[in-house]
């Protein structure tokens, strides 16, 4: 049995729709990513999936149970606030224990040691006695995190948890909502547009846009095989060049638009309004001269060093494009090179 269905949710805020028929099915013990630009509704149904906003139309089940009119408290669901909403004038272990306290869970005693293992679980059971003032903002997050999972939900809620942490923590917390998942395997859904945290800790991501579901797969499977324009753009920033397709006696060609003619995935059916998708990191630049199987020229317009790789943006006829390149492979703007496309990376989707 799914831990959470969602049927034809719609959501309207006065004659404006944020959500458009949203269904989807989120098996017990799931990671699953709700992803997308500012604006596109991901926040609006993980707040419906709690309860803190109520559906236009539709149905939503927890574990077999209609819930769409029941109020949060009694959904046994948790949620970790993008704020964290700790309770400043309660210590830590007071913070944690307090959803415990709201539902009556267990004596004092059981509580108490409750508490005092969530704490060991995120690595905090040393700060039990600490005020959040004290705590730095990795440490709250924690604390933030421990109060969400110490009653047991049947689903964890995050809201962009990770967006008010430095660069360096934010990996660290993602390696720790990792491994913690993987020790508890508690069925979450976790909101974020940051399309590198989606991909790497789901094991599902939900591509929205505008209100809809986009595309809904595996990280490997959404990265590698986008069936959008949309979603080649937003996971990976890949270029979209028109192209007509043809099916030769060697396989599939593409034309593109300045004449040259490549190789494109085994498979891709003729179409004379596609769209060829290449990520910035399946090309690979070679100096002018060089002959290859599979490729054409360009002009590097702009370089902009990233440390270990360097991003190119270069000039094709009257397009541009980007590809990334490893940081020993320096080439200036106005030089001329050879764009190597492996075939087997060179996606077609319909235009």
């Amino acid at each position: 049995m799914a831990t959470l269905e969602l049927n034809q949710i719609v959501k309207s805020f006065g004659s404006v729709d944020v959500l458009h028929g949203i269904s989807l099915s989120i098996e017990s013990g799931q990671f699953v990513s709700l992803l997308g630009p500012s604006g596109c509704g991901k926040t609006t149904l993980l707040r419906i999936i709690a309860g803190l906003e109520a559906v236009t139309r539709g149905t939503l089940r927890i574990a077999g149970r209609d819930v769409t009119d029941v109020a949060p408290e009694n959904r046994d669901i948790a949620m970790m606030f993008q704020s964290y909403a700790l309770l400043p004038h309660m210590s830590v272990r007071e913070n944690v224990r307090f959803p415990l306290r709201m539902r009556n869970r267990g004596t004092r005693k059981e509580q108490d040691e409750r508490v005092q293992a969530t704490l060991e679980t995120v690595q905090l059971g040393h700060l039990a006695d600490r005020m959040p003032r004290q705590l730095s903002g990795g440490q709250q997050q924690r604390v933030a995190l421990a109060r969400a999972i110490v009653s047991d939900p049947k689903i964890l809620l995050l809201d962009e948890p990770l967006s008010n942490l430095d660069a360096r923590l934010r990996e660290d917390m993602q390696v720790e909502l990792i491994e913690l998942h993987r020790r508890l395997g508690l069925t979450t859904v976790f909101v974020t547009h940051d399309q590198e945290e989606a991909l790497s800790l789901s094991d599902t991501v939900v591509l929205m846009n505008a209100g809809r579901i986009e595309q809904v797969g595996g990280p490997q499977e959404i990265y590698a095989s986008p069936r959008t324009g949309f979603t080649s753009e937003f996971i990976g920033s890949a270029n979209l060049i028109p192209v007509r397709v043809e099916e030769t006696a060697a396989g599939p060609r593409a034309t593109l638009p300045w004449g040259e003619v490549i190789a494109v995935a085994p498979g891709s059916k003729p179409s004379h309004k596609a769209s060829l998708v290449l990520r910035q990191e399946d090309m690979k630049l070679l100096p002018s001269q060089t002959i290859i199987p599979n490729g054409f020229r360009a002009t590097v317009e702009t370089r902009v060093f990233l440390g270990a790789r360097i991003r190119y943006v270069l000039r094709l006829g009257d397009m541009r494009i980007k590809c990334l390149a490893p940081g020993t492979d320096i080439f200036g703007p106005g030089d001329a090179v050879v764009v190597s496309v492996p075939d087997s990376r060179a996606q077609i989707i319909e235009a």
